[in-house]
Protein backbone atom coordinates (compact mmCIF):
# COMPACT_ATOMS: atom_id res chain seq x y z
CA UNK A 1 0.00 0.00 0.00
CA UNK A 2 1.69 3.52 -1.04
CA UNK A 3 0.37 6.36 0.40
CA UNK A 4 -0.29 9.89 -1.77
CA UNK A 5 -0.45 13.38 -0.76
CA UNK A 6 -2.20 15.38 -3.56
CA UNK A 7 -2.13 18.91 -2.99
CA UNK A 8 -3.32 22.20 -4.56
CA UNK A 9 -6.68 20.88 -5.48
CA UNK A 10 -9.55 22.67 -6.37
CA UNK A 11 -12.17 23.12 -3.26
CA UNK A 12 -15.03 21.53 -5.82
CA UNK A 13 -12.66 18.63 -6.38
CA UNK A 14 -14.67 15.28 -5.23
CA UNK A 15 -13.34 11.61 -3.85
CA UNK A 16 -14.95 10.47 -7.48
CA UNK A 17 -12.25 12.87 -9.51
CA UNK A 18 -9.56 11.54 -7.42
CA UNK A 19 -10.99 8.08 -7.87
CA UNK A 20 -10.95 8.70 -11.48
CA UNK A 21 -7.90 10.68 -12.34
CA UNK A 22 -5.77 7.76 -9.91
CA UNK A 23 -7.61 5.02 -11.16
CA UNK A 24 -6.42 5.08 -14.61
CA UNK A 25 -3.31 3.65 -13.31
CA UNK A 26 -4.00 0.64 -11.02
CA UNK A 27 -6.24 0.03 -7.80
CA UNK A 28 -7.05 2.60 -5.77
CA UNK A 29 -7.85 1.42 -2.05
CA UNK A 30 -9.44 4.88 -0.55
CA UNK A 31 -9.70 8.58 -1.51
CA UNK A 32 -9.49 11.11 1.72
CA UNK A 33 -10.02 15.12 0.93
CA UNK A 34 -8.89 17.31 4.08
CA UNK A 35 -11.82 19.44 4.97
CA UNK A 36 -11.66 21.70 7.53
CA UNK A 37 -13.40 20.44 10.73
CA UNK A 38 -15.70 23.73 11.53
CA UNK A 39 -17.08 24.45 8.01
CA UNK A 40 -16.35 21.10 5.95
CA UNK A 41 -15.01 22.90 3.37
CA UNK A 42 -12.14 21.08 1.54
CA UNK A 43 -8.59 22.68 2.63
CA UNK A 44 -7.19 22.46 -0.91
CA UNK A 45 -5.45 18.75 -0.35
CA UNK A 46 -6.10 15.06 -0.10
CA UNK A 47 -4.55 11.46 0.24
CA UNK A 48 -4.64 8.50 -1.69
CA UNK A 49 -4.01 4.82 -0.90
CA UNK A 50 -2.88 2.94 -3.70
CA UNK A 51 -2.88 -0.83 -3.63
CA UNK A 52 0.64 -1.40 -5.84
CA UNK A 53 3.60 0.47 -5.22
CA UNK A 54 4.47 0.38 -8.68
CA UNK A 55 1.52 1.85 -9.87
CA UNK A 56 1.21 4.40 -7.17
CA UNK A 57 4.97 5.67 -9.07
CA UNK A 58 3.34 5.63 -12.29
CA UNK A 59 0.51 7.87 -10.98
CA UNK A 60 2.72 9.86 -9.17
CA UNK A 61 5.14 10.86 -12.14
CA UNK A 62 1.92 11.17 -14.34
CA UNK A 63 -0.07 13.51 -12.22
CA UNK A 64 1.98 15.56 -10.85
CA UNK A 65 1.81 18.77 -12.47
CA UNK A 66 -1.36 17.69 -14.04
CA UNK A 67 -4.47 19.79 -14.38
CA UNK A 68 -7.48 18.40 -12.54
CA UNK A 69 -10.52 20.90 -12.36
CA UNK A 70 -8.73 24.34 -13.21
CA UNK A 71 -5.51 23.82 -11.25
CA UNK A 72 -2.21 21.94 -11.44
CA UNK A 73 -1.70 19.53 -9.15
CA UNK A 74 1.18 19.01 -6.83
CA UNK A 75 1.40 14.96 -6.13
CA UNK A 76 4.32 13.34 -4.29
CA UNK A 77 4.48 10.16 -2.24
CA UNK A 78 3.07 11.39 1.47
CA UNK A 79 5.84 11.43 4.12
CA UNK A 80 4.74 10.02 7.74
CA UNK A 81 3.47 12.32 10.29
CA UNK A 82 7.03 13.92 12.44
CA UNK A 83 6.77 12.26 15.90
CA UNK A 84 4.62 14.78 18.41
CA UNK A 85 1.95 15.25 15.73
CA UNK A 86 3.61 17.96 13.91
CA UNK A 87 1.66 21.33 14.48
CA UNK A 88 0.06 22.66 17.42
CA UNK A 89 0.11 21.44 20.78
CA UNK A 90 2.60 24.06 21.78
CA UNK A 91 5.74 22.36 20.38
CA UNK A 92 8.29 24.93 19.93
CA UNK A 93 6.78 27.80 21.54
CA UNK A 94 9.08 29.72 24.22
CA UNK A 95 8.01 29.11 27.54
CA UNK A 96 6.14 32.07 28.92
CA UNK A 97 7.91 34.54 31.85
CA UNK A 98 4.43 34.98 33.52
CA UNK A 99 4.45 38.51 32.56
CA UNK A 100 2.22 38.34 29.20
CA UNK A 101 -0.15 41.20 30.46
CA UNK A 102 2.78 43.42 30.53
CA UNK A 103 2.49 46.38 27.21
CA UNK A 104 5.40 46.99 25.26
CA UNK A 105 5.93 50.54 26.78
CA UNK A 106 6.65 49.45 30.02
CA UNK A 107 9.85 48.77 31.66
CA UNK A 108 11.08 45.22 32.30
CA UNK A 109 11.34 46.13 36.17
Amino acid sequence: MTNIFVGNLSYSTTQDDLQSAFGRFGSVERVNIVTDRETGQSRGFAFVEMTEQQDAITAISQLNGADLNGRTMNVNEARPKPAGGGFGGGAGRRPSSGSGNRSRREPRW
